[in-house]
């Protein structure tokens, strides 16, 4: 796993901010709550979680990424859907009233693995964004029931790897994103083989190799989020 850095409170205006470095991948998350629910929840006291990714222009090394296709990028979509899945999958959303929750992960430098890294800051973002509103007595209970952390893996050169930056990821044989809770649940799962065909036995070795390291990143998340700091880093 490559180093990790941490800044909570990145945004003094936004309820809960992160800004999640895995590697040379910065992902910056902001966390807003609304008052309103989607239409599918509407007469219910159910609060709804949503998540827009973003790549802002020249956060990789290829050409100007243009503001206009990304908002129609079929990939913004789909991550933008992952995130928001993730951590629906660990509120109680009856616990949030019926508001909804944004969280805007706006990568601000790609080098592989912007999804995973998007999910963990948005995490951390979710988390004092409710911190706060508990504070505030706008929430009462924190709607939070488990904690989570994701990580890609694959297979590069046949060895079995975690955390593929760029140009791992550009010749992975293989490329998986987990996402798993702290009692190692799987709440996403992703799995392309990009080049060349396992068997079945070769995906629970590459999920159990990217648990692993997702217990490291929640042991991160609870050292820092039960703490005062803002920063913490992994080496």
């Amino acid at each position: 796993m490559r180093p990790i850095k941490i800044i909570r409170r990145y945004n003094k205006f936004a309820l809960g901010s992160c800004l999640f470095c895995m590697g040379n991948t910065q992902v910056l998350c902001n966390a807003t709550i609304q008052q309103g629910q989607p239409p599918h929840l509407k007469g219910t006291n159910s609060g709804w979680i949503t998540a827009e990714y973003f790549m802002l222009p020249q956060s990789s090394s290829q050409q100007r990424n243009s503001r206009q296709q990304q908002l129609t990028s079929g990939r913004t979509k789909e991550i933008s859907r992952i995130i928001g899945r993730s951590l629906r999958a660990v509120v109680d959303l009856n616990l949030l009233g019926p508001n909804t929750v944004i969280i805007d992960c706006d990568v601000l430098q790609a080098d592989g693995g912007t999804r995973t890294a998007a999910i963990n800051g948005a995490f951390v973002a979710l988390h004092d964004l409710c911190t706060k509103l508990i504070k505030d007595k706008v929430l009462s209970t924190n709607p939070i029931k488990k904690f989570l952390a994701s990580i890609s893996a694959g297979i590069v050169n046949g060895k079995k790897i975690v955390d593929l930056c760029q140009q791992e990821d550009n010749n992975a044989e293989v490329d998986i994103t987990v996402v798993m809770t702290e009692d190692k649940e799987l709440v996403e799962l992703q799995y392309t083989a990009e080049k060349k065909l396992y068997d079945l036995k070769t995906l629970p070795q590459l999920v159990e190799l990217a648990w692993d390291d997702i217990s490291k990143i929640i042991s991160l998340l609870k050292k820092l989020l039960s703490s005062n700091r803002n920063t913490i880093t992994y080496k």
